[in-house]
């Protein structure tokens, strides 16, 4: 008996070493000396394992049911020392760590000690042997932040022969748009990817947006086309002036046709439309997948150009620093004069010369379009980019934050006459003219974390089917237990504030 006592007690004991459930484990990292948030920091909890914080320095992961409690988790970032925590230590609200100065010299032997073009050069020629374009299947969180600011909707009304297309309209219009709008989705699977091809795997995914807004240009656009019905006469077409352009457009065939068939058809559309929306998440994501990694440094089409013009860049040695258990040199690159857009810095394994990561911020606007009225800016292209080293010794991208800031501006008139060809004479009808002036900056923003990595064969990537039956679900204000028992990155304080108003 006293036997079989101890081996109860000692298999209790052995329990209760091990969850029984899934657990959750949040903190936030910041700066042991200003308190601030500590971004984009790895949190390594097993092997091959981890979570990146966020900006505000946030994280959180999901220890699985029955999984081993890991002995130590370590936290690591550029520029502060890396330390273990045990589990209960990181359930504190707030995680400090210190800073660590860049090392200057004398931490490393080498055979041969490189200058810093040199460096560079070796890291341009290893680029080949470096970067994986061997499938691969990648476990991803991907979340994108859309933003857009009005800064100026002026819609200028002069006059209207057109009863219903008044000032009041034109005001009601204006007043109609959005000043802040913001569009956040997050998205949780599977990238299977082959080189430059990609397959998705979409296990759940998210989207917190006002439905008022999107609902409301429908309704106006809908209420624009029954005022041109009512009052545009059968033969009629619309020029449209606006400086020095003219268009012409035949009304006839779109608007005075809105008898029973023209109702089915618009139906038949809008039935086609919400059948294509059930396949729209995994396209649209596929395709932010391609436009995002065709920013890479090493892609031939990226607007960092760093690889491609490397002559255009001053380079300087910073010094040398850890990624994991890889010493990295660490250079930071600058434009000669005004003939390159970025600055930043690189990180570039000592060994194999591989980016390990890479920083960096547009200096100057990377496009400066103004004619007749028309503005168009690319004001912001920033981000970081994380590459770790797979088993067949290549590199593949861990993580990437990158941020892409546009504004657009209108300032011209507009003139829509409509004529008659049927009238003889004076053919004009009705007129409406405005000075339209519109300003708005668009900021798009996406982080992409990848948390495991695994080898595929070609006839795996070839043979996987995806599935386009997934839909995100729909939020009108964030809600934390969508994402509980899933390993993500955490929202900022924008999303987790995000709520539409209630209609009063």
């Amino acid at each position: 008996m006293l036997i079989k006592k101890t081996i109860c007690i000692a298999i209790f004991t052995l329990l209760m070493g091990f969850p029984l459930f899934a657990q959750t484990v949040s903190s936030r990292l910041v700066d042991a000396k200003t308190q601030k948030g500590i971004p984009y920091a790895t949190i390594q909890y097993g092997e091959g394992q981890g979570v990146i914080t966020n900006e505000e320095g946030r994280f959180s992961f999901v220890l699985e049911e029955g999984a081993t409690l890991p002995d130590s988790i370590y936290v690591t970032s550029m520029g502060y020392e890396k330390k273990g925590f045990t589990l209960e230590q990181l359930q504190d609200s707030l995680i400090p760590l210190n800073a660590k100065a860049i090392e200057l010299g004398g931490v490393y032997v080498f055979d041969k000690e490189l200058e810093v073009d040199d460096i560079i050069e070796k890291m341009i020629e290893n680029i080949p042997q470096n970067v994986n374009k061997n499938p691969i299947k990648q476990r991803f969180f991907l979340r994108k932040s859309e933003l857009a600011n009005m800064q100026k909707v002026d819609f200028g009304f002069e006059k209207s022969s057109i009863k219903e297309l008044n000032k009041e309209l034109m005001d009601s219009i204006s007043n109609s748009i959005p000043k802040n709008a913001a569009h956040y989705t997050e998205s949780f699977g599977d990238l299977y990817k082959n080189n430059t091809k990609y397959k998705l795997n979409i296990i759940k995914a998210a989207d917190l947006y006002d439905k008022k807004e999107v609902g409301s240009f429908e309704d106006l656009a809908e209420h624009m086309e029954e005022i041109f019905k009512q009052n545009v006469k059968p033969g009629s077409y619309l020029k449209i002036k606006s400086g020095i352009f003219s268009e012409k457009i035949q009304v006839d065939s779109i608007l005075d046709t809105m008898d029973d068939e023209r109702v089915e058809q618009v139906k038949k559309v809008k039935a086609q439309v919400e059948k294509d929306s059930v396949s729209g998440l995994t396209d649209s994501q596929r395709w932010e997948f391609k436009e995002m990694l065709s920013q890479l440094y090493y892609k031939e089409d990226t607007k960092l150009d760093l690889v491609d013009k490397t002559r255009r860049y001053e380079f300087k040695l910073a010094g040398y620093a850890d990624i994991g258990d890889a010493g990295v040199y660490v250079v930071d690159f600058w434009p000669k004069r005004s003939s390159a857009d970025f600055k930043g810095r690189l990180y570039i394994n000592i060994e194999d010369f591989a980016v390990m990561r890479l920083d960096f911020k547009n200096t100057q606007r990377l496009r400066n379009f103004r004619l007749l009225g028309i503005t168009y800016r690319e004001t912001v292209h920033k981000g970081t980019m994380r590459f770790a080293k797979l088993s067949n010794g290549k590199y593949d991208l861990q993580f990437m934050d990158l941020s892409d800031g546009k504004y657009f501006g209108v300032d011209r008139p507009l003139k829509v006459v409509e004529k008659n060809k049927h009238v003889k004479g004076r053919r004009k009808q009705n007129e409406l003219k405005l000075n339209i002036d519109f300003r708005m900056n668009m900021t798009a923003k996406w982080e992409l974390v990848v948390f495991d990595q695994d080898n595929l064969a070609e006839n795996e990537f070839k043979s996987f089917k995806e599935d386009k039956t997934v839909r995100p679900t729909y939020m009108p204000r964030y809600n934390p237990e969508f994402w509980k028992g899933y390993t993500i990155m955490e929202p900022n304080q924008a999303i987790r504030g995000f709520t539409v108003e209630e209609e009063k």
